[in-house]
């Protein structure tokens, strides 16, 4: 997302609106749990502060589709998330900066990095909470179960006491 600041930079602007929509291809998605990525939005504006540095305030929101945790099946999460701040030193705090920005600003870095951020460890699809958890031999443990000890077990750990 190239955003050309000549006219902010001239002072012919005082803010430059930003309302962008973004297409995630299945290549840029590589490397991320994201199987898709649908209806990005960027909205908000790009300003000059008092000492010629640049500032942003968008709000970021779209759909992120994920495999949930149990049965692997697409689950869609939407999201929102608002970033404020200094755009070289976000750039320089994902280490994205490699020129200086005389004509163009690439936000495209920032935007990514907190698209990542907004990710849930964890997703479970509403058909998930039918399915079995447990079968012939085998049942699905959780932290919030209580572990159980083997009566025999326990025998021998009194024992080398």
């Amino acid at each position: 997302m190239q955003i050309d600041i000549t006219k902010l930079k001239s002072g012919l602007v005082s803010k430059i609106i930003i309302a962008e929509m973004k297409t995630f291809t299945k290549k840029e998605l590589e490397g991320t749990e994201l199987l898709e990525l649908q209806d990005v939005h960027v909205d908000g504006t790009l300003y000059k502060n008092s000492i010629d540095g640049y500032e942003m305030d968008v709000t970021i929101s779209g759909t992120m589709v994920l495999p949930c945790a149990i049965t692997l099946v697409p689950v869609s999460v939407p999201f929102t998330t608002t970033v404020q701040g200094n755009i070289e030193e976000m750039l320089l705090e994902i280490g994205k900066i490699d020129k200086k920005m005389e004509n163009t600003i690439d936000i495209f870095p920032i935007i990514w990095e907190n698209i990542l951020v907004e990710i849930p460890s964890r997703v479970i699809s509403e058909d998930a909470k039918n399915v079995s958890l447990k079968g012939n031999g085998w049942k699905l443990c959780t932290e919030e179960q209580k572990e159980e000890i083997n009566p025999e077990l326990q025998k021998l750990k009194d024992l080398l006491k």
